[in-house]
């Protein structure tokens, strides 16, 4: 039998300001199965980022609530949340999100050194390598091009062995042949590890190769995910 990773039940945010009320999400259900990939899409303004950012728990809904690997968001503290996802998930930005102080081994070697584990250099080395960049592991951000820095991302990403990959338009910032490499290896470790993979995107056929999509449409859910 297929397990929901993720549910979410009528979810709402809301964004109020002494001038107006911004309605971002709107009365909006899902719930996405353990292993699989989805693709989250819309137009700009539509609430996709706002939606990943509430189903990892690094946003609160106005209303509704959010079950995380089974946990209900909604009644954990902020550092209980923090605690979930440091177990459960892993995130890929845009923007890649290194720490430029640290060389791409050492950003890999971040989360396993904060999950305790002993092993954490010959690891972070072992999946710098799974990504093509075993010869860059002593260079800092400001050093690698966008494609590689993306590359420590995953990695770095993969490193703990989440349960749920959230990806936030992880190619948004390469060009097309790079964006095609990080999209095979996304898809790769997806299944390789078997984690669930939520990827918001603006490119049609990056959502193509998942296995279903969340369309948006002004906050609210046009196409739930099959």
């Amino acid at each position: 039998m297929s397990e929901s990773v993720i549910i979410a039940r009528h979810l709402s945010k809301v964004v109020r300001s002494s001038e107006a009320e911004l309605t971002i999400l709107d009365d909006l259900s899902l719930s996405i199965e353990r292993g699989s990939s989805v693709a989250i899409v819309g137009a700009s303004g539509s609430g996709k980022s706002t939606l990943l950012s509430v189903l990892a728990g690094l946003d609160l809904p106005t209303t509704g609530e959010v079950t995380l690997a089974g946990q209900p968001l909604g009644s954990l503290d902020e550092d209980q949340r923090a605690a979930l996802r440091a177990q459960h998930v892993g995130f890929v930005f845009q923007s890649f999100q290194l720490l430029a102080s640290l060389t791409a081994l050492e950003n890999v070697m971040l989360p396993l050194e904060l999950h305790g584990r002993t092993d954490a250099r010959e690891r972070a080395a072992q999946l710098l390598d799974r990504v093509g960049l075993g010869q860059r592991t002593t260079h800092y951000p400001n050093q690698l091009s966008g494609g590689e820095q993306q590359r420590v991302a995953i990695a770095r990403a993969f490193a703990s062995e989440p349960d749920i990959l959230f990806a936030d338009e992880p190619t948004g910032n390469l060009d097309a042949g790079t964006g095609q490499r990080i999209t095979d290896l996304l898809f790769q470790l997806n299944r390789e590890q078997g984690a669930t993979l939520v990827m918001v995107t603006h490119d049609q056929r990056l959502a193509e190769r998942c296995e279903s999509a969340l369309q948006l449409e002004a906050g609210r859910l046009l196409e739930p995910a099959a």
